[in-house]
């Protein structure tokens, strides 16, 4: 079998590693170099967790995601991986953590509450004011993103049935018929076609651009003081939810940088847009959030702003979904896409070739496979 894959980020590579590895043919379109720096996937690291809210059918799949992984990291020869465990935090009357502790309970995964006057004694980074619920638990950690980009690029290009096709933009996808066009008016065929071009894929069908919409986001990398920057080397992300702002925390491991994003959508933006527009002003809350939450955070310094775009659905799960005679289009998406982008692939590569239930294979996508909402 051929198959074309248009977009080189997690998902785009990841589908088109399980297709190489199970002896298929592949060409993968990139619309810029490769990898693309505009690209959703490249940044410094992505969480993966076992919290999900009520999100159950997504908790479900985190150790298939892990093992997923581990089936990766034995193909490239390197493991992209840190573990941190996840702190998850809940103050303001919002309630998501304690949403993820049932949840997790239920699929026998539990966390551990923590005592509010334990909280500073096991995590002395953390202030506690503010903090209404504390729940722990050893699992998560952090995916080293652009270096696993990178790495799999690397891989695929010495595959002899890979075909890599940086700085080539597609400009139309015919996925009844298993075909695209370049915008150099080159037109290429297979069997199947895999659309899954991030941020640009409402461009491509815009029959899904209300559904799939780009979402401009901006993250903070921090600069901190030797002593503070040593001991966050070994701390805990954070999923921190007050009702005000929901922050995410991504300690400093293996030499990366200190990171913090809001969780909040923006829904709106141009992925083709700048990425050095940001301003500290836009992050204000997210910042005020921080000086609350963290000690010391006084004597951090914004080391720099980076804006990504991700795509974001209505319900914040991801659509994979057959389309046409020979078509896919995969947008595993809202932010939490990466952790299972080696899973995404791997099993839509599964379907493909052997002719799963689409159905089916949407709904597991979407995470509603025993999921409580």
């Amino acid at each position: 079998m051929k198959a074309i894959v248009v977009g080189a980020g997690i998902m785009g590579l990841s589908t088109a590693w399980a297709l190489a590895r199970s002896g298929h043919d592949v060409e993968v379109f990139e619309q810029g170099p490769l990898p693309n720096p505009l690209a959703s996937s490249m940044d410094d690291h992505r969480l993966i967790r076992h919290p999900y809210g009520d999100h159950t059918g997504y908790a479900r799949l985190i150790d298939d995601a892990f093992a997923a992984w581990d089936e990766m990291w034995r193909d490239l020869g390197q493991r992209l991986y840190a573990a941190t465990g996840t702190l998850a935090l809940t103050g303001n009357g919002a309630d998501w953590a304690q949403r993820s502790a049932a949840s997790l309970q239920a699929i026998g995964r539990p966390m551990t509450a923590l005592a509010l006057d334990e909280l500073p004694r096991r995590f002395p980074m953390i202030d506690s004011r503010g903090v209404e619920h504390a729940y722990w638990i050893e699992t998560g950690g952090e995916l080293f993103a652009q270096d696993i980009v990178v790495a799999l690029a690397r891989h695929l290009g010495t595959r002899s049935n890979v075909r890599l096709h940086a700085g080539t933009p597609v400009s139309a996808v015919d996925l009844e018929h298993g075909r695209v066009t370049t915008a150099s008016g080159t037109e290429h065929a297979a069997d199947v076609v895999v659309v899954a071009a991030g941020a640009w894929v409402g461009r491509l069908l815009p029959s899904l651009a209300r559904r799939l919409v780009p979402s401009r986001q901006v993250v903070v990398y921090f600069q901190l003081p030797d002593e503070a920057r040593q001991a966050w080397s070994k701390g805990p992300m954070i999923i921190d939810k007050t009702g005000d702002v929901g922050l995410y925390l991504v300690p400093p491991h293996d030499g990366r940088g200190m990171k913090v994003g809001d969780h909040e959508f923006s829904r709106r933006g141009d992925p083709d847009g700048s990425r050095d527009d940001a301003t500290e002003a836009e992050m204000k809350p997210l910042l005020d959030r921080c000086a609350s939450l963290l000690h010391g955070f006084d004597r951090w310094r914004v080391d720099r702003l980076k804006v990504c775009f991700y795509t974001v659905t209505d319900d914040e799960r991801f659509v994979v979904e057959k389309t046409g005679a020979r078509g896919w289009v995969m947008s595993p998406c809202s932010g939490h896409g990466f952790k299972f982008g080696a899973l995404m692939g791997r099993e839509l590569a599964r379907t493909i070739v052997s002719e799963r239930e689409p159905a089916a294979h949407a709904r597991w996508a979407a995470g509603l496979e025993g999921d409580t909402k």
